[in-house]
């Protein structure tokens, strides 16, 4: 028998997910070592017991005292109860329907879907309305008292979420994102349109949700990064085809178009001279020591250049500067 020490598991918490594209929430693992990527587990929420999935795992952010453990490991007859009842949501949601059109005054609120959990002890009624001031506490008893056994969770959900819900395509003639590979919604302004130079026509800019689209994020912060690189509009610069104004800018192709002469050219930004900057460089080298008018100044300035006598060095002549050989780099003129 080997005496060799037994390597202890990284201390590690899994990753799981309740949806197919939905968020990730962090448990404690360690009491099972077996436990791997895609097994199905039941632990403990906010809304009572669920059945979610192991997505893949991560060091814990702290002491492991702060993570829900994981319950079990769902058995394969969990795992068929669970899909028995997901079949009845559809069911339940035309039930939904019907019950609140025959109470009435519910007219403004769409259902849009029903979720069993996975014993099918909870039914969770997702809907939408304009109006946030509507009183579904009626309702919500009506369907307790339809769906006996079960305990029924009204839940209003954004435009964002109706769109990941719901599905299809987008503008750009592909699955939308919040449906395929979103698991959280990242705030959005027009600043973000602005700073890709997009058309802020609302057609442009608006998602199937009514919302700004959640694609103008993506490349953000790349546009950020290269317009600190290159000069704004309007600015004077100087280029291999002379001088000229910026008229627009193409941050991903690092580089500005300018008019020069009613003629414009796409220049890369190796290749500009800012003229503003420039002349005022030199506008300052060409003015001297603005610290000491009386002489005697040290500071570097061109026109205040002294030696160790007092005289300018602009009027020593080269000979007459002496300096020590052996002193090589030291020597400072």
């Amino acid at each position: 028998m080997s005496d060799a020490p037994v390597q202890a598991l990284p201390v590690r918490v899994a990753r799981i997910r309740f949806q197919r594209v939905g968020k990730l929430y962090h448990f404690d693992c360690s009491v099972f070592d077996n436990l791997q990527k895609d097994d199905y587990v039941i632990v403990e929420t906010m809304r009572g017991r669920q059945m979610g999935q192991v997505v893949d795992f991560a060091v814990p952010d702290g002491s492991l005292d702060e993570y829900k453990p994981i319950l079990s490991i769902a058995t394969p007859v969990e795992l068929l109860i669970r899909q028995e009842w997901e079949s009845k949501g559809v069911a339940a949601l035309i039930d939904c329907r019907e019950i609140a059109a025959r109470i009435g005054g519910f007219e403004e609120c769409k259902f849009l879907a029903a979720q069993y959990n996975y014993d099918g002890s909870q039914l969770t009624i997702m809907y939408t309305t304009p109006d946030n001031k509507v009183n579904v506490n009626r309702l919500r008893n009506d369907f307790n008292n339809y769906f006996r056994q079960t305990k029924v969770e009204m839940r209003q959900i954004g435009p964002r979420d109706v769109a990941k819900l719901i599905g299809g395509f987008g503008a750009c003639g592909i699955p939308r994102c919040c449906s395929t590979f979103l698991t959280d919604f990242s705030p959005i302004s027009i600043k973000m349109a602005k700073a890709q130079g997009i058309s802020l026509n609302p057609s442009e800019i608006t998602g199937m949700c009514g919302r700004l689209r959640c694609c103008l994020v993506y490349e953000y912060e790349q546009y950020v990064e290269a317009r600190k690189q290159l000069p704004k509009r309007n600015k004077r610069v100087m280029t291999p085809h002379g001088e000229g104004k910026v008229v627009d800018i193409h941050p991903l192709q690092d580089a500005v178009t300018v008019l020069i002469e009613e003629a414009y050219h796409i220049v890369q930004r190796e290749e500009l001279t800012p003229l503003e900057e420039y002349e005022a460089l030199e506008k300052k080298a060409r003015g001297g020591c603005s610290r000491h008018e009386s002489g005697g100044c040290d500071c570097g300035a061109k026109h205040g250049k002294v030696n160790e006598d007092g005289e300018p060095i602009d009027s020593v002549e080269p000979e007459e500067i002496e300096f020590d050989p052996d002193e090589g780099d030291d020597f400072i003129e």
